[in-house]
């Protein structure tokens, strides 16, 4: 694939009241190849100029490259004009954590990670192998050598040497980055961990019977394997100063925040996001939605409580109502080649694991209600065929 050039973004020219988030891994691509209903589906979401007809944001909780390479690669997959302000990665919301962008940091994953790292606002970025590298052979008297590791780690996505990377995160975490120090095993507290993609399984490309055996492990099968090392060892949790990536209300946020920009810096009325894990795709945007449900509540108590303050007979409230109606890209047949995503009907789900390292977890009866798409369709085509046909839109 070509991905040394960046592509123009193509807009919507008016404002809009729909945005589209879009999953990619298992919805419009398995391995390096396109699904064939998403080319289908992104042609009927061009205008005659080539233009989409509506803001649409690249949600993934792929992390292992820069956004304009995989703005790239989604281009030449689609054959759609997709630009870096479209693509959002894993790591993509670390650009807003602003209080560690001028610390030194340990990264981890696969990829250009320390790029990646430098793209986001970091300055001061150690790589695993780098680490690996100078130590312990590192000349511990040149100081300009000497890696100063005492503030956070980033782990962007599960690595390649995993045993490598659980040693060294391991060491560093126990010596407060202290690394020709003993493990403080007692410590009631460990340098701050940031988690990019907490997907315990993604779809690859192989063939199997109804899509099973194509799952693969992901970051969060390697984030369970360091916090089950660091409980053995230290009888405590590991525990996240952040968690990024879906299902997070972060990642949601930022999305909402591209999908602004893309209209005309416009808020959307509808967001449809369109995905096919239940534990990230659908349990992310139905917590978000919970979560703007919240805030509408609380903003309009405060609206009231003021305008009684003020002696007005009537309130107006000024919040802004934004609701997510899910499409799973998952398929009601036993036929595999219309199984294009993790889920397919029948399956186990898999544990609490998704939510047990989120900001915000299950709360009690409401598992099976954040589980739940709005609707289940066979391919991400059949998704923006409903999508718009509710908008009223021409095909």
């Amino acid at each position: 694939l070509s991905l040394c050039l960046p592509v123009c973004l193509s807009l919507c020219l008016s404002v809009s009241q729909v945005g589209v988030l879009f999953d990619v891994d298992g919805v419009l691509v398995r391995g390096g190849s396109p699904i064939p209903a998403a080319r289908r589906a992104f042609r009927k979401l061009l205008d005659s100029n080539n233009d989409f007809l509506l803001p649409v944001v690249f949600v993934t909780n792929a992390g292992n490259c820069l956004r304009q390479h995989k703005a790239a690669q989604l281009s030449h997959l689609l054959g759609v004009q997709i630009a870096p302000e479209q693509v959002m990665l894993s790591h993509s919301p670390l650009r807003l954590l602003r209080g560690f962008h001028d610390k030194c940091v340990l990264v981890s994953g696969q990829g250009p990670v320390t790029d990646i790292a430098s793209s986001l606002g970091f300055h001061r970025v150690v790589s695993v192998e780098q680490l690996r590298e100078q130590h312990p052979l590192l000349d511990r008297v040149d100081h300009s050598r000497r890696p100063t590791l005492t503030v956070p780690i980033i782990l962007f996505g599960e690595p390649i040497r995993w045993e490598t990377n659980l040693q060294l995160v391991i060491d560093v975490l126990l010596t407060d980055g202290n690394l020709t120090a003993p493990y403080h095993t007692t410590s009631s507290a460990h340098l701050p961990v940031l988690a990019c993609n907490t997907d315990l399984m993604w779809m690859a490309e192989a063939p199997s019977p109804r899509c099973g055996p194509s799952r693969r492990f992901g970051h969060g099968v390697f984030l369970l394997c360091l916090e089950a090392v660091f409980r053995r060892l230290t009888g405590r949790e590991l525990t996240y100063q952040a968690v990024l990536g879906k299902p997070s209300l972060l990642t949601y946020q930022h999305a909402e925040h591209l999908l602004r920009l893309q209209n005309n810096n416009s808020p959307v009325r509808t967001i449809y996001a369109i995905g096919d894990n239940l534990m990230t795709d659908i349990y992310g945007a139905n917590l978000y939605n919970r979560h703007l449900a919240e805030q509408r509540v609380a903003m309009t108590t405060t609206t009231k409580l003021v305008a009684q303050g003020t002696g007005r007979t009537h309130t107006h409230t000024h919040t802004h109502v934004i609701s997510l109606r899910l499409f799973q890209t998952s398929v009601l047949s036993v036929c595999p080649q219309v199984c294009t995503g993790v889920y397919s009907p029948g399956s186990l789900l898999p544990s609490d694991r998704s939510a047990e390292v989120q900001e915000a977890a299950f709360l009690p009866g409401q598992r099976d209600v954040l589980l739940e798409p709005g609707h289940v369709v066979q391919d991400v085509e059949a998704a923006v065929d409903l999508l718009l046909q509710q908008e009223g839109l021409n095909l």
